[in-house]
């Protein structure tokens, strides 16, 4: 995840309010496209599994129903993202927008609850980009701890965390909803595997009690 600013003068170029040339060719703005690669990577490697897998007996719907499902989800959205980033490429507005407003950088700052030193001594036409590392290192915590307790806590409280903590990684701060959300989607899923699917998601200590 990365936070994008500029300096108001950064499209200023002797006078014009011309867009400056394009430079880096047809990748410019469009490296969202990596992400479409690895979700057809990812995409292709579950089609290659669901097809090779070992399947016994001839319950409906199935044990490949589901990846199925994901695999089709996974190329429908990879291939939406692809037109959308080839069709509006994220490239930086450096112009002046005559009569629609006129924003210092000190207001946007204010505005994005930035520190001062993020905009400070940026030279004209630059362009600031950061990562937020505190969102990816929440996110791949929580995954490494499901996969570390999956067996031990089961599939209902492990899968819960997850949700919980990506909740909490991406901004919400409802700890008490999120749990009670993320206990029921977990459990649902569940109950989907076990009764639809006739599959035994790991139940951990909790194994005598479902």
């Amino acid at each position: 995840m990365s936070i994008t600013g500029s300096r108001p003068d950064a499209g200023r170029r002797q006078g014009t309010d011309n867009p400056p040339a394009a430079e880096g060719g047809f990748l410019r703005g469009r490296s969202e496209l990596l992400v479409a690669v690895v979700l057809y990577a990812l995409a292709v490697f579950l089609t290659v599994g669901t097809a090779t897998m070992n399947v016994q007996g001839s319950a409906t719907p199935g044990p490949r129903f589901f990846p199925v499902l994901v695999c089709i989800l996974l190329y429908a959205v990879a291939t939406a993202l692809t037109i959308s980033v080839l069709r509006n490429p994220s490239v930086p507005d450096t112009r002046k927008h005559p009569d629609h407003g006129n924003f210092s950088a000190d207001m946007l700052r204010d505005l994005a609850g930035l520190p001062a030193d993020r905009t400070q001594a940026a030279p004209a036409g630059s362009w600031r980009t950061y990562s937020d590392w505190r969102t990816v290192g929440l996110v791949l915590l929580g995954l490494a701890t499901f996969t570390a307790v999956l067996n031990l806590l089961g599939w209902i409280l492990s899968a819960a965390f997850l949700f919980w903590i990506i909740c909490y990684a991406l901004g919400s701060r409802r700890p008490a909803f999120d749990a009670g959300v993320s206990l029921l989607f977990a459990s649902a899923i569940q109950l989907a595997f076990n009764a639809g699917l006739g599959l035994n998601l790991p139940s951990g200590f909790l194994g005598g009690l479902l």
